[in-house]
């Protein structure tokens, strides 16, 4: 997984909103605990360039941003139809969770 600082900042953000938190039954501990993991979990990337503006949504840009300033193969994401741009422009496939599993499994 690939993360600049606005991205992760982004999703910080979207964790700690207490709509968020009550869905996924977290404190604000947990719920700071979980990103603290995934941060620890992902590849750094620096924005070498920005690529904004592309896209509708401001938070989507972020995360084309990452995938195109770390070089990524795919996008993973349910969320296709903001991003399948992202496939012409860039060359970087959007592709579904499951079809990812589908190709590790393969």
């Amino acid at each position: 997984m690939l993360l600049t600082v606005a991205l992760a900042l982004e999703y910080e953000a979207k964790c700690m909103l207490a709509e968020h938190r009550l869905a996924a039954g977290l404190t604000s501990a947990e719920a700071a605990t979980f990103i603290d993991g995934l941060i620890a979990m992902a590849e750094p990337v620096r924005n070498y360039f920005r690529w904004r503006p592309q896209l509708r949504d401001p938070g989507d840009e972020l995360v084309l941003e990452a995938a195109v300033n770390g070089q990524a193969s795919f996008i993973v994401t349910f969320n296709e139809k903001d991003l399948r741009d992202a496939r012409h422009q860039f060359g970087i496939d959007v592709v579904r969770p499951g079809e990812v599993l589908n190709r590790l499994s393969t």
